[in-house]
């Protein structure tokens, strides 16, 4: 089969490879988004920069989701969010909202005060906290009320691209994704991308891929991208291929493993047997190299190492170390600490054998939280503004 290397193109901005990072809450800041887009121009493990310095245009990385509410009120931690390294380009912030007023507001903010070059809209988020909003993945039921936010972020927009991800639907019942899609199409959004889940799901059981393939068949107006289930390389060229999406959008596959986009730009460019396998050394070299980006981030050293943490277990699956030592490397709080216990291990350790496959959460077949009567009519929006808005970002 003939490799899939058709370019990306999101409104003026062409994406040389057809993948994306998906923004994930907590996960896709300014330092990880660096990473992942160091690997995706050629760097080596031993650090340095980019051999192209082609800047972000091998693939496109997306902030974590902002809350519109929270940036139109221009709340600190947002602020920080939507900061972007010099060489970000295109910058990429993914915006969540339920009120269309307040979605415009801050779409109209981002065009006006120069914060980014595409603006993507999420709902496809499954959690709780969103759902019983009415946001995220619960939100394409309400026909009108997508349609209305839609309108109000590519006419806030002006010439910066709007794109949207979403899910199949609230739960097999209740599937909007067709509808979503000419929706979509009839407002202006640039491109879909679509999770194959139901909010349901969550991230159990397996991404039907099929709604991915269907989905191109009804909108081929715009580029539609897959989302779900792509653990490699060699996954994203068999999505493109079985469903003749556009590109992939790639999530918890890269979760302790930047250097996946260095897989997926060779896989694309025709050379899909140049595959990553890092030592335990050079992941070591990598988890403190992120460290240390989030430490400058944050501008703090200690505050940097604690909340990498999360990120230890990702870094270190199937390779040999203990269950003391992987406690111990979860709760370190410098840099010097992180890199003394790293030391301790055998880092000539071989890439282990399946540890590139699936990783993150796994769970599935949860209710979704939704709003008193949200399912009793798809259009009626009554009871929805700006009350419904989540006051923080990081959903």
């Amino acid at each position: 089969m003939p490799t899939p290397a058709s370019p990306l193109q999101i409104g003026p901005h062409t994406v040389r490879t057809p993948v994306v990072l998906a923004p994930m809450a907590g996960i896709t800041n300014a330092p990880f988004r660096t990473l992942c887009r160091h690997f995706a121009e050629g760097e080596a493990f031993t650090g340095g920069e980019a051999k192209d310095g082609s800047g972000g245009h091998k693939a496109l990385f997306v902030s974590e989701m902002i809350t519109t509410r929270a940036l139109v009120e221009r709340n600190e931690k947002t602020m920080q969010l939507i900061r972007f390294d010099a060489t970000e380009k295109p910058r990429s912030i993914q915006l969540y909202g339920v009120d269309p007023a307040t979605v415009g507001k801050a779409v109209r903010m981002i065009a006006e005060e120069d914060l980014a070059d595409h603006i993507d809209l999420n709902f496809g988020c499954p959690v709780p906290k969103v759902t019983r909003k009415g946001g995220g993945s619960a939100l394409p039921y309400k026909r009108h009320l997508l349609r209305a936010i839609l309108r109000e972020a590519v006419s806030g927009a002006g010439d910066l691209p709007v794109t949207m991800k979403m899910r199949k639907g609230i739960d097999d019942d209740h599937i909007t994704y067709l509808d979503a899609g000419r929706i979509a199409v009839e407002e202006g959004v640039t491109a879909i991308a679509l999770h194959g889940r139901t909010a349901a799901q969550h991230y159990g059981g397996t991404a039907d891929w099929e709604a991915i393939a269907r989905l191109k068949e009804h909108v081929p107006e715009i580029p539609v991208l897959g989302n779900g289930d792509i653990w490699s390389a060699q996954d994203a060229l068999r999505m493109v291929r079985e469903t003749g999406c556009d590109g992939v959008v790639v999530g918890r596959g890269c979760l302790g493993r930047p250097w996946l986009f260095a897989d997926l730009v060779a896989a694309f460019e025709g050379r899909p047997d140049d595959i990553a396998e890092p030592s335990l050394r050079e992941v070591a070299d990598v988890m403190v190299r992120h460290a240390t980006l989030l430490g400058e981030w944050i501008g703090d050293e200690s505050k940097g190492v604690v909340d990498f943490r999360k990120h230890v277990a990702w870094y270190l699956k199937g390779f040999a170390v203990g269950s003391e030592m992987r406690k111990r490397l979860a709760i370190t709080s410098s840099l010097a600490e992180l890199r003394a216990g790293l030391d301790e291990l055998d880092l000539d350790q071989p890439w282990p054998v399946g540890a590139d496959g699936p990783r993150g959460r796994t769970s599935g077949n949860n209710r979704v939280v939704l709003p008193d009567g949200w399912l009793k009519d798809p259009y009626d929006c009554a009871g929805i503004g700006e009350e419904a808005e989540l006051d923080t970002s990081g959903g």
